[in-house]
């Protein structure tokens, strides 16, 4: 199992997930904003852009909030101008660590990142030194409950989807991150309700973290996924899942 899938069942079982919903809204405004600026105001011609929409409306945030962030990042309101940034570096054990950003002062945000790696036996490194070891993949998350895993497979695979496995409680379905929405759209047109879905770094390989490593790790991801600035942050560790759930009760 993957760092990434790690981290999102290890965030699910701490309840992490519910409260960073308020923190959501933040993030999903600065993507919509960067999207509409960087491709334009129109989801049907924008593909980032219509991910983080969709993204957004599934967060049940409000059309008018919407409307404005794409309204800020054309220009047709005022707003904060935003830069994307990504930070790379290392966690305990040699841990791979890719972070994507959002930032009005770079110099403030790497600062504090830098600050983050060093508290929890980390080092912020060069641009490039992890970034090879991560792929970008669309990632959908589908409840074991909700669904048979044969019919399941067969339409995720239809819909140009590479892979799909058990990861706790839900099927993770691996698709090509330019074909995210298709296959998601092919599985919720079966009435199968997707539980959440995103455009992911996942890693070719993991390290493997005993107790004492994976705890300093994962205190390393939240402090690093807490901070303003950070849209999203993957790790390729592997953590045995008898210390994965010690450490999330």
């Amino acid at each position: 199992m993957s760092g990434h899938s790690k981290w999102s069942t290890i965030k699910r079982k701490k309840g992490k997930a519910d409260a960073e919903r308020g923190r959501m809204f933040t993030r999903l405004i600065k993507e919509i904003t960067v999207a509409a600026r960087s491709g334009g105001g129109d989801p049907e011609s924008n593909p980032r852009l219509r991910t983080a929409v969709n993204t957004a409306k599934a967060a049940n945030m409000p059309a008018d909030n919407i409307k404005r962030a794409i309204q800020k990042g054309t220009g047709e309101l005022p707003g904060t101008t935003y830069e994307e940034t990504t930070y790379e570096g290392y966690g305990p054990a040699g841990v791979a660590v890719y972070i994507e950003a959002m930032t009005d002062n770079k110099n403030r945000t790497v600062s504090e990142i830098r600050h983050i790696f060093s508290r929890f036996s980390g080092n912020l490194g060069e641009n490039g030194c992890v970034a090879w070891m991560f792929e970008k993949q669309g990632i959908i998350n589908v409840e074991i409950s909700k669904c048979d895993e044969d019919t399941l497979m067969e339409i995720a695979l239809e819909a140009g989807a590479t892979d799909m496995t058990r990861q706790g409680d839900v099927f993770e379905i691996v698709a090509p991150w330019s074909d995210l929405d298709s296959v998601r759209e092919a599985i919720e047109a079966k009435s199968i309700p997707v539980a959440s879905y995103e455009v992911a770094m996942i890693p070719s390989n993991t390290v493997k973290l005993n107790e004492k490593q994976a705890e300093t790790m994962l205190k390393l991801m939240e402090a690093i996924e807490d901070h303003d600035d950070v849209q999203n942050v993957w790790g390729n560790f592997d953590i045995d899942d008898k210390i994965m759930e010690k450490l999330a009760g």
